[in-house]
């Protein structure tokens, strides 16, 4: 595979022998990938933060579900926040704030979508904290090494409700049963004598 191989939007998905625990079974939604480094967002692995903590400290009323959790995008920038969300109805007004990531989905960084989408949040939703970023030649040799499969994007995968049935419900998506896969646990090289 060559960087022109991949184009982004593409789903990554971890495969089971990478352990590093902010990648491990980890859907990343990538979105650039370019010859100085590639970017993206992990899309299924909730915080114990609510979306209403952290608006408050930004004194945005939050208006949504208050059990609506932040989502951790990735381990570079963790204080940095984007909103990915279902984007059916185009506003002409913020349309230069939001990137269209596929059809009828989109995100930003702007406060102004951040407190409107807060006062009337979309079914589909995800505030997500940090972002997942690769240097160059760096993703391409991690998918040469087998580390991630890559998958269509797919609304259903990005807001999942049950953020810990993504990877398989995405393995499936390409055909992979994930209980086929080889399981991996941490090396551990010392074994208990007792």
């Amino acid at each position: 595979m060559s960087m022109a191989d991949l184009k982004a939007p593409v789903l990554l998905l971890a495969m089971p022998q990478v352990m590093d625990p902010f990648f491990y079974k980890s859907v990343v939604l990538l979105l650039q990938h370019q010859d100085e480094g590639s970017q993206g967002f992990i899309v299924n692995r909730p915080t114990g933060v609510k979306v209403g903590e952290i608006l408050e400290d930004l004194e945005i009323p939050w208006l949504g579900e208050e059990s609506s959790l932040a989502f951790f995008g990735g381990p570079v920038q963790p204080q940095l926040g984007t909103l990915l969300f279902r984007n059916d109805d185009e506003d002409e007004a913020t349309a230069e704030t939001r990137i269209e990531v596929c059809p009828g989905v989109a995100l930003t960084q702007h406060l102004g979508d951040l407190e409107t989408l807060a006062e009337e949040p979309p079914p589909a939703f995800r505030l997500l904290l940090g972002y997942a970023g690769w240097d160059t030649g760096q993703l391409i040799k991690e998918i040469l090494r087998n580390d991630w499969m890559t998958a269509p994007v797919r609304n259903d995968l990005l807001f999942n409700d049950d953020p810990e049935e993504v990877w398989q419900l995405a393995m499936e998506s390409v055909g992979i049963d994930p209980a086929q896969l080889p399981s991996w646990t941490p090396n551990n090289d010392e074994t208990s004598t007792n």
